[in-house]
């Protein structure tokens, strides 16, 4: 059984489209923790602010399969793969870290580069497993977060009910 972390994020109707995702992965996946969800600004584009958090699941899904999966979920969900990469996302779901597993396989690189980079991937994950190491890093994700330049800029909490 490997054990997974996935960020999920909305910006269009938030609060239902990530509590039908995190139903969905209660029912599918065995495990699953959830990080506290926080509210940031869009990046890359102008839109509304998204809501972010990070879910702790287990699988017995090749990384790929898994990936798979969540994509057939996202696009039955109302995700629109023609618009581009920074745009509005109705629900968004992406493999952060599968065990400590290494990838450069452009199908699906591990863990995934935006852990280092965005504060709304990092904090939540930090704060659900601080004792976690980065399979390229080698540091905790919460010495990771200590030392986070990005942590300016607009990441407030969200209560999970409201989502």
């Amino acid at each position: 059984m490997s054990v997974v972390y996935l960020g999920l994020g909305s910006n269009t109707n938030p609060g239902q489209h990530l509590a039908t995702a995190i139903d969905w992965l209660g029912r599918e996946f065995t495990g699953l923790e959830l990080s506290p969800a926080y509210r940031s600004a869009s990046v890359g584009f102008d839109g509304d602010d998204f809501i972010n958090l990070v879910a702790r699941i287990n699988t017995n899904l090749e990384p790929l399969q898994l990936k798979h999966q969540l994509t057939s979920f996202e696009d039955a969900n109302g995700r629109d793969r023609t618009t581009p990469r920074f745009s509005d996302r109705v629900i968004d779901i992406d493999i952060l870290l599968y065990d400590d597993m290494v990838s450069d396989d452009p199908k699906l690189i591990l863990p995934r580069e935006e852990v280092l980079q965005y504060a709304h991937v990092l904090r939540p994950l930090a704060e659900l497993a601080p004792a976690l190491k980065h399979p390229r890093a080698g540091k905790t994700m919460g010495d990771i977060w200590q030392a986070f330049s990005g942590k300016t800029g607009y990441l407030s909490p969200v209560k999970t009910p409201d989502l």
